[in-house]
């Protein structure tokens, strides 16, 4: 259990601290800044794989968990449980940030400023360079070691700040779903369930050619 409990807290850390910038820069009429709302999602990131990383592995992220088990870096009996912990704990921020400042700022969902199509590919590509990353960077399923928060983290926040005023820069089924559900904001909601996930599998036979051991 304490590997669904640290993924439950890290997720709804990664929720509350980056759709919770979203908001509160809304409410503050762009205090945070774009820039400032990027670095918040980096952040946290790197601050729950190095509290967490060496328990759960710090996936945070249903497409994350899925690309670990598909090269069975996994058992598959955890993935399942993995996944609800993680859409539990995007629920409980939501909710959180809900009932302290309504719904504003549509509680930071994501949602795509050109084509439905443009967000789906970009989402794609930014979710399977960060797996790509982190395939790297672990240690079986977890994302453990002194480099890996700063090598993840610091992915995030750059996609954040180039993709984040197309697409939103989800990557990540978790923190998109939540907001956008307990919102009632459901507009192309489909991408960023789907382009994550495509991006993580793709990542995966690519992680595999640049390891000379097959693994």
């Amino acid at each position: 259990m304490s590997k669904y409990i640290a993924e439950l807290i890290g997720t709804f850390a990664l929720v509350f601290a980056g759709t919770g910038a979203i908001i509160i820069n809304d409410v503050s009429g762009g205090a945070v800044t774009h820039v400032g709302i990027a670095a918040t999602f980096g952040l946290i990131v790197m601050a729950m794989i190095y509290a967490v990383g060496d328990v759960s592995g710090a996936h945070l992220n249903p497409a994350v968990t899925l690309a670990f088990w598909l090269p069975r870096r996994l058992p598959g009996r955890c993935a399942m449980g993995y996944v609800a912990s993680q859409i539990t704990g995007g629920f409980v921020a939501s909710l959180l940030l809900w009932s302290m400042f309504g719904n504003r700022a549509a509680l930071g969902a994501t949602l795509p400023a050109g084509s439905a199509w443009q967000s789906l590919v970009l989402e794609c590509v930014m979710t399977g360079l960060l797996m790509f990353v982190i395939l790297n960077v672990s240690t079986g399923p977890k994302e453990i070691g002194v480099m890996a928060g700063i090598a993840v983290g610091g992915v995030i926040g750059l996609e954040a700040m180039f993709g984040g005023p197309i697409s939103g820069a989800s990557m990540n089924p978790a923190r998109s779903l939540a907001p956008a559900i307990v919102s009632g904001e459901f507009h192309a909601l489909w991408v960023y369930l789907l382009a994550p996930v495509l991006g993580a599998v793709i990542a995966v036979p690519l992680w595999r050619l640049t390891r000379a051991s097959g693994v």
